[in-house]
């Protein structure tokens, strides 16, 4: 059996999120699997470094699947394309060690969150950026990032069923937040949020990012946002940030064996 590493770019908009649904509503994984069966002539278990929400984006999701096909990975990866809906494309695919797992085997995930604070949106970029118009305060912002870099637990941001509570091994709740970081773009009223870390509760980023927005506005200071995070308690953070704004930037392992997502996606 070969282990088939893939590194994949997909627009989220018209998917249900990442992991496959017992119901007819479209998934990425799903689709995905679907056209590696016809490929490999079998069925094939997809198994991604992480799952996404519905109208999440990615540059970089790494996945891998076994199989017992010969087909070369140049041509798995062409095959692919030519099978996917173009809002899913295949940047990459490898052999690799047979331990590879995508998401056990990861050692760090940055997410980027894309907003605007102009009055309006251009249209064209609806669903990849949040509007926020308006003014934003940037520097209490980044107090509150200072806040969130190193090992703490998340609770305050975890949403309704990202783990089973009821274990009492694992770490829970705990996570830590290499990096976050507030950047201006060109434009002054674009801005991206970036959160690295060695794993994310389900809506994890998009409940800090939703905080954040709280803070940026005014609407909470940056003590209350730091108690928040102290509170273990979900009721005292902020609303959830939408999903279009966020994309799944790229996943990090020991041994990278293919190139960075955002270099294969400059090239393509």
């Amino acid at each position: 059996m070969r282990n088939i590493k893939l590194l994949i770019s997909f627009d989220g908009t018209d998917f249900c999120g990442w992991q496959r649904q017992n119901n007819n509503l479209p998934t990425l994984q799903g689709v995905i699997e679907e056209k590696l069966a016809i490929i490999c002539n079998q069925p094939v278990t997809l198994h991604g470094a992480g799952r996404t929400d519905r109208g999440v984006h990615a540059l970089g999701m790494v996945a891998h699947f076994l199989c017992s096909s010969d087909i070369a990975c140049s041509g798995l990866q062409k095959g692919l394309n030519s099978l996917l809906p173009a809002a899913i494309r295949i940047l990459a695919a490898a052999d690799v060690d047979r331990h590879f797992h995508a998401r056990k085997s990861a050692r760090a995930k940055t997410y980027c969150y894309y907003f605007s604070t102009a009055p309006l949106v251009v249209a064209t970029k609806r669903l990849y950026i949040t509007s926020l118009p308006g003014p934003f305060d940037q520097a209490e912002v980044a107090r509150c990032l200072a806040h969130i870099v190193g090992c703490h637990d998340f609770s305050s941001f975890e949403a309704v069923g990202s783990r089973d509570r009821t274990r009492t091994t694992g770490r829970g709740a705990v996570r830590t937040i290499m990096a976050a970081s507030l950047r201006q773009d060109q434009n002054p009223h674009h801005f991206k949020l970036l959160l690295r870390g060695d794993g994310f509760l389900r809506k994890m980023v998009r409940n800090i990012v939703g905080t954040l927005f709280e803070v940026g506005q005014g609407r909470m200071s940056a003590g209350r946002f730091q108690a928040a995070l102290a509170a273990k308690d979900r009721h005292q953070a902020g609303p959830t940030a939408p999903a279009c704004g966020l994309f799944l930037d790229h996943i990090e392992y020991d041994q990278e064996e293919s190139p960075a997502a955002s270099t294969l996606v400059k090239k393509n």
